[in-house]
């Protein structure tokens, strides 16, 4: 995308943004856009019943496809199909020109990228593990399911301008080291504290912009692998360069019309630049506290699991060279290999090279491509054991168990020795060949039928706004309630007691943040969320769905601490910042909600009233 004459230097996301504002100038805390593709993972089943309370007859956005990612049915799963779940694939979604991608067509992340994703686009998504689509130049916004509803029947939503963090690659990797490597390098570089100092002075969205020469010597799939530690930051998104490496990728998808270059205009602002000398970075691991540390220190570490493969942090070069790595090995007696193929197509390669006979010889176990197996809901880590897992973790929340993440050279050593160590100690590294010729049949992609527009089961109705006219007493909770169903179905932890009217969530970290938005349609009883740090797009999402946002310094933090209720006045009476009232006294906190979020937490909703055909 080139500017025009007489138009200032834009980063990347500015020139996305700009191309579809209404207000070409991005001014103003919130601006309206244009919207390309909408991809639905989380929730698909409640962003149709917010579509269609808006009047939406078929979508008309570009691209817009629900992904199925439930493989290993039981009988819960079942009951929540038939009663359509909030986060179920409506049978329905077809008919209004949003295919569904069935299960086992791969996780929703590599398989967007390869079968959907195009640069220079913007797409919104009610999944954060969609970050990776940025490897190829989209850019990749997490919303709620009422915004994702507005742009299914609207095409436009308002947004917040991002402001951009460049990160300048340079080098070359060595031998034995991955890109999930280099992501993780990147955490340890304190980039969450970089995000959060950014966020808290402009009160807007971050997105991170990788480029800088070594970035033309990574792969799209290396590129989504460094993307897909953005929601993990606090950061909005990441976007790589689109450039003749993104024009390869998409031709081998034969996809090639979806081309268009994205590079940042020289001068373009931006809050801050990082660089990366890729020749520098070892092998490194993300422990079970959360902690980046070099594999060198736990060396000689047993591990009792293995999963290989996920929807980040591997590549279908990585699943090659594990493979090969671990080709006429055996897995030791205590250890469990458990291999799950990103995608369909990756799984097909895999088949044809050899390497999936190969893995099988070794002992491994071939998993469906399983959204519970991202969550730890199926093949947990063991209390007692080190889980090593490829691909990034959730959220942390009460009840799951924690594992390592490493590249998957790192996990090869792993299941060739039974224990943690440095890849580098294979010594001659493996040549890899990743084929061009890819298998891009979409036999599990349901698309509309011709003449088949009925419905087969009552179309899901949207729930009822709860507004903030008036003040409201709640129950304090410190940190998010456990789920109370191990196979992840919404549970409801409304509030029944007669002298409160909800609950507002005290939470300390940013993955207590991350956990408590993911699962908003769960905890239905929540009215606000009150945090340090907020990020700026979990606002305007958490407004949208009438829940407000607050932040609190240390020193109110510490005055909500023990307290079991807090009384909030009136919208009317808030400003930027918001007099609460506890059984102890008065505490300030801030008011995060800007510009028109204000008046959807005041309707409880950002839903748009469907048009009425003139008479």
């Amino acid at each position: 995308m080139r500017a025009r004459a007489g138009d200032p230097p834009r980063t990347m996301p500015q020139k996305i943004l700009a191309g579809r504002a209404a207000d070409p100038q991005l001014r103003g805390d919130l601006v309206q856009v244009k919207v390309d593709q909408v991809v639905l993972s989380r929730a698909p089943t409640r962003a149709l019943s917010e579509a269609l309370a808006a009047g939406m007859k078929k979508t008309t956005v570009e691209v817009a496809v629900a992904y199925d990612g439930t493989c290993a049915t039981d009988l819960a799963s079942l009951a929540e199909n038939e009663r359509g779940a909030p986060h179920t694939v409506s049978s329905e979604l077809p008919a209004y020109n949003v295919p569904i991608a069935r299960p086992g067509i791969g996780f929703p992340g590599p398989v967007h990228l390869e079968r959907f994703a195009a640069p220079a686009r913007l797409a919104l998504t009610d999944d954060p593990r969609l970050c990776t689509a940025g490897g190829v130049g989209m850019l990749s916004l997490v919303v709620s399911p009422t915004l994702l509803g507005q742009a299914l029947a609207t095409g436009s939503v308002w947004l917040r301008p991002p402001r951009s963090v460049q990160i300048h690659l340079s080098g070359r990797l060595r031998p034995f080291v991955c890109a999930r490597d280099v992501a993780l390098e990147l955490l340890r570089r304190n980039l969450d504290e970089i995000v959060r100092r950014i966020e808290t002075e402009h009160k807007a969205p971050v997105v991170l912009e990788l480029a800088g020469p070594s970035a033309r010597l990574l792969s799209v799939g290396e590129r989504s692998v460094l993307c897909g530690i953005a929601a993990r930051v606090g950061a909005a998104a990441a976007l790589f360069v689109s450039d003749e490496k993104t024009e390869v990728f998409l031709r081998d998808q034969r996809r090639s019309k979806a081309h268009r270059a994205l590079v940042p205009d020289p001068g373009a602002p931006c809050e801050e630049v990082i660089s990366i000398d890729l020749g520098a970075v070892d092998p490194l691991l993300l422990d079970e506290q959360g902690a980046v540390r070099p594999v060198r220190d736990l060396v000689g570490q047993p591990v009792s699991q293995v999963v290989l493969g996920g929807d980040s942090g591997v590549t279908l070069r990585d699943m090659l060279a594990a493979a090969l790595l671990l080709k006429s090995k055996r897995v030791p007696s205590r250890l469990d290999l458990l291999v799950a193929p990103p995608s369909r197509q990756v799984l097909e390669v895999l088949a044809r090279a050899g390497a999936l006979v190969d893995l099988v010889a070794t002992g491994a176990r071939i998993l469906e491509p399983d959204r519970r197996l991202l969550t730890g809901e199926l093949y947990p880590p063991a209390k007692a054991g080190t889980s090593l897992r490829t691909f990034d973790p959730e959220p942390k929340s009460p009840g799951t168990s924690p594992f390592v993440v490493a590249s998957a050279e790192t996990v090869a050593y792993a299941v060739a020795t039974g224990t943690i160590g440095d890849p580098r100690s294979f010594k001659r590294p493996v040549r890899v060949t990743v084929p061009r010729a890819l298998p891009t049949d979409d036999v599990l992609i349901l698309r509309d039928k011709k003449g088949d527009q009925s419905a087969s089961k009552k179309a899901p109705i949207a729930p009822t706004p709860v507004g903030w006219k008036t003040g409201a007493s709640l129950d304090l909770v410190a940190g998010v309630p456990p789920r109370t169903s191990s196979l992840g179905a919404p549970v409801s932890t409304r509030a029944d007691g007669p002298a409160t009217q909800g609950q507002a969530l005290v939470l300390s970290t940013l993955d207590e943040v991350r956990s408590a938005t993911e699962r908003a349609g769960e905890l239905l009883s929540v009215r606000a969320v009150i945090a340090p740090f907020v990020p700026s797009a979990v606002v305007s999402m958490l407004a949208s769905e009438g829940i407000a946002a607050f932040s609190a310094d240390a020193n109110a933090m510490e005055a909500l601490s023990g307290q079991t209720s807090v009384s909030v006045p009136a919208q009317s009476q808030w400003a930027d910042s918001v007099a609460v009232t506890t059984p102890k006294g008065r505490v300030d906190l801030g008011y995060l909600a800007v510009g028109s979020e204000r008046a959807w937490l005041t309707a409880g909703t950002a839903r748009t009233a469907p048009k009425t055909p003139a008479r």
